[in-house]
């Protein structure tokens, strides 16, 4: 068992519309691919009145090459540090369908789908993955605060231009400014949109 500090998610994500550039820069630094680019699809559980997403937690199935369940506390210390934090409980699991009904019947139902394709890279302590996701491409840096922003100078990342909200509240950001019809964050959906994320991006 890992202590309290082990099970903090700490992160900050870049708007990177071209991944091209940032995945050749890794390369050169001599980052290591820990995992590559995979299709990844999430689901997002809560209960019928929503009292996860009301204290900004998350219950998650995800599948790409295994399957996951993972739960995210409330983000913590947004006013003291400069990157987000929150508690991250995560296991693997050996099968999905068994999980989905173990969480229905205690209450727990599939509200939100959202996919990307991910790869993923380890450079020093931090985990560096790029993300496709259906409304724009990210980077996303993991690791201790100092690290990641040492991390973001080495791969010419504007600091000031990190996004601390997750890829969640940015698809609820882009849903109310363009009324879309659907919640769903997936390749399907945003197929024909001329809508991205940049469009509400400082």
């Amino acid at each position: 068992m890992g202590n309290s500090e082990e099970r903090l998610e700490v992160e900050v994500k870049f708007y990177v519309p071209d991944l091209t550039a940032v995945h050749n820069r890794l390369l050169a630094l001599g980052a290591n691919i820990s995992k590559p680019r995979v299709y990844e699809r999430n689901v997002r559980f809560d209960t019928a009145d929503e009292t996860l997403q009301q204290k900004l937690a998350i219950l998650r199935l995800r599948q790409d090459t295994a399957v996951r369940l993972t739960y995210k506390g409330m983000p913590q210390h947004a006013a003291q540090g400069e990157a987000r934090v929150r508690e991250e409980l995560e296991l693997e699991l050996s099968d999905l369908e068994t999980m989905t009904l173990i969480l229905e019947r205690l209450g727990y139902f599939p509200v939100q789908v959202y996919e990307k394709y991910r790869e993923t890279f380890v450079w020093g302590d931090v985990e560096i993955v790029l993300d496709e996701m259906p409304f724009g491409n990210f980077v996303e840096l993991e690791g201790s605060e100092a690290a990641i922003k040492e991390t973001a100078v080495q791969l010419e990342l504007d600091w000031h231009g990190r996004i601390l909200t997750n890829y969640l509240g940015l698809m609820a950001e882009l849903k109310q400014a363009y009324n879309l019809p659907f919640a769903d964050l997936t390749f399907a959906n945003f197929s024909g949109l001329d809508v991205t994320v940049a469009d509400i991006l400082g």
